[in-house]
């Protein structure tokens, strides 16, 4: 046999196996399905969740051209959406956006939460990160937490705190940083952050704690006043909010987070699909600005690092609760 034909047939065989290894990736390969997409929130219609739900499902929508149907499975404090979510088929038709303060937060202050975290849910990607806001009445006419702490200690009978969900990381968050300061808080709860908020601008109450997304725009518009901010860092659509470190606490940082899941089951290669499509859609300029509109500091991730993320949040949020003397329920 000559040199030439032996090396034509280490071509052959190299050709052969190089498209073997191409094969099955491209057998893998899966786009998110067409016709009717639905995505689940747990909450109603015109709060936070929803908002932003709609945002990325109108980028979907241009993006597809599919029929994108955001559906408020509203109640429960979002185990009806996640109850839904677990019954949904498998073909990639239903997804579901939500938040750790439904997945992380029941999961660690329930004994039973309604749902297994890692057995009822499937990651697909992380959306952004939400902080956590302590946030003054504007009728005390007080402008930082020093100047807080002082009014605090010269009526110490006006030591409380609204939240917008007790046994909440906005409920732990006051409590800790009103420990933190040297005048201990108690949590007053209210049912979300409408009447919290109602609460706050008509001086029924001096103080509040909730998530950035629910007191952004109200602050920026003079009607509540953020003093202290749980984010890691200054975020570039609120320049003006101090960081817990920033005042000398940074023990008290905590992020949570927004993203989107799909049903038990959902096969891996629908799931890395929507992850990439999601992903493109919350990178784009204009819709990435909507979100920072609404307080979400944009991130966005494959569904491991989402999953590794979600892990480390439920041993913070569980330490969080812990310091704040507080037992699941």
């Amino acid at each position: 046999m000559s040199v030439r034909s032996d090396r034509r047939k280490l071509l052959q065989s190299a050709s052969l196996a190089a498209l073997a290894g191409i094969v099955p990736t491209l057998a893998r390969a899966q786009k998110i399905p067409g016709g009717t997409l639905r995505i689940l929130v747990g909450f109603p219609a015109g709060g936070g969740t929803d908002v932003m739900a709609r945002y990325i499902g109108e980028k979907l929508r241009e993006r597809t051209g599919a029929n994108v149907i955001v559906e408020n499975r509203a109640g429960a404090s979002g185990v009806i959406a996640i109850d839904a979510l677990r019954k949904a088929p498998l073909d990639g038709s239903v997804i579901m956006y939500g938040t750790a303060a439904t997945t992380v937060a029941l999961t660690v202050t329930r004994k039973a939460p309604g749902f297994s975290l890692d057995k009822d849910l499937t990651p697909i990607g992380l959306t952004g990160l939400t902080s956590t806001v302590y946030v003054l009445s504007p009728k005390l006419g007080l402008s930082s937490l020093r100047e807080y702490n002082d009014w605090l200690k010269r009526n110490p009978d006006k030591r409380n705190f609204g939240t917008t969900a007790l046994g909440s990381n906005t409920h732990f968050f006051g409590v800790l940083l009103g420990n933190a300061i040297g005048s201990p808080l108690e949590a007053v709860g209210y049912k979300g952050a409408a009447p919290l908020l109602a609460d706050l601008m008509g001086g029924h109450i001096s103080a509040g704690c909730g998530g950035l997304t629910d007191f952004l725009t109200h602050h920026q518009a003079g009607k509540v006043k953020i003093i202290a901010l749980s984010a890691s860092r200054r975020l570039p659509f609120a320049p003006d909010l101090p960081t817990v470190a920033e005042l000398g606490y940074p023990s008290l940082g905590y992020e949570g987070f927004y993203g989107f899941y799909g049903p038990p089951g959902m096969p891996q290669g629908l799931v890395d699909a929507w992850s990439q499509e999601l992903k493109a859609c919350t990178e784009s300029p204009d819709l990435k600005q909507k979100l920072y509109n609404t307080g979400l500091d944009v991130m966005t991730s494959g569904p491991a690092e989402f999953a590794t993320r979600q892990t480390a949040l439920v041993q913070s949020f569980a330490e969080m609760m812990r310091k704040a003397g507080y037992a699941p329920e």
